[in-house]
């Protein structure tokens, strides 16, 4: 009998432990994303901005840092001040990263997006 307990135990909490390694690889999903889209739209922008590296890598931390932004809001009710709160401290980032030559160029490729 008390080896039944036991595995009903063991299974119980074989259980448990499998669904929170399933909710830190969601987790972990979502920051591979959001890394890989920041990835890809600061190359972008480097093509058509034209930035140097040291401005690249500032950009890209700015993209990720937005990506999470929104990510952490993804869940919630839609709100829309907290949304342009966010658009707005990305822009401030860039607009404090880049010359305005680009700056202005950076506003031209985003309207496009």
């Amino acid at each position: 009998m008390k080896k039944v307990i036991t595995f009903c135990l063991f299974a119980f909490m074989m259980i448990l432990g499998t669904e929170s390694v399933t909710a830190q690889n969601s987790k972990l999903e979502d920051r591979i994303e959001i890394n890989n889209v920041a990835s890809k739209k600061t190359e972008a922008l480097r093509k058509f901005v034209k930035f140097t590296n040291e401005q690249r890598d500032e950009i890209y931390t700015a993209l990720k840092a937005y990506g999470q932004a929104k990510a952490s809001i993804k869940g919630k009710p839609e709100n829309e001040e907290e949304d342009a709160k966010i658009e707005k401290q990305l822009d401030d980032k860039v607009k404090a990263i880049l010359s305005d030559e680009q700056y202005e160029r950076y506003k031209t490729y985003s309207e496009e997006d």
